[in-house]
């Protein structure tokens, strides 16, 4: 039997660290995925769900990981119950995180106020129809005009280093 999840999508909120009973740090967010099809009126559609990550992979997630900030995740999917106070079962169904992927940097997922509805809406100046004219901005990799950018390094890791940066900035 196979249970396995593979999403990239963008998180809805700030990630809070919590702990269980037994001291073992964890968060749960929402992920927003789109669907590959729009609605008839030309809206894009999107699926919101439930995810948890337990242990370093939360910390890691608490810390490196904003609001609107695109990430993959892979896991299990995870069907479990509670009652409440008032003696009503609940069913939870969410995908248990095993690894997190951050597909952005911190910096361009944070594009500052947003009309509601969007969850990343880069603001762009220069030039964005034509990669081949002077002053051409990616809109989709702000990354892309900068002379110190390095494709190899992972600047959300935690382990980079000032050398393997070379020359970036921490946020």
């Amino acid at each position: 039997m196979i249970n396995n999840v593979v999403l990239v999508g963008r998180t809805t909120k700030v990630l809070e660290l919590k702990q269980n009973s037994n001291g073992t740090p964890y968060v749960q967010f929402t992920l927003a995925v789109n669907r590959a099809f729009k609605a008839e009126d030309g809206q894009q559609q999107a699926d919101f769900i439930n995810c948890v990550a337990w242990s370093k992979q939360a910390e890691n997630a608490a810390k490196y990981v904003t609001k609107g900030m695109q990430i993959g995740v892979e896991g299990r999917i995870q069907t479990r119950t509670y009652d409440d106070t008032n003696g009503t079962r609940h069913y939870v169904t969410e995908v248990v995180v095993s690894k997190i992927t951050f597909l952005e940097s911190k910096r361009s997922a944070d594009p500052g106020p947003q009309e509601p509805g969007y969850y990343n809406q880069t603001q762009v100046v220069g030039n964005t129809t034509d990669p081949f004219a002077p002053g051409y901005v990616n809109p989709h990799n702000p990354d892309f005009n900068n002379p110190n950018f390095n494709p190899n390094v992972n600047y959300n890791s935690p382990f980079a280093t000032a050398t393997t940066m070379a020359g970036q900035t921490s946020d």
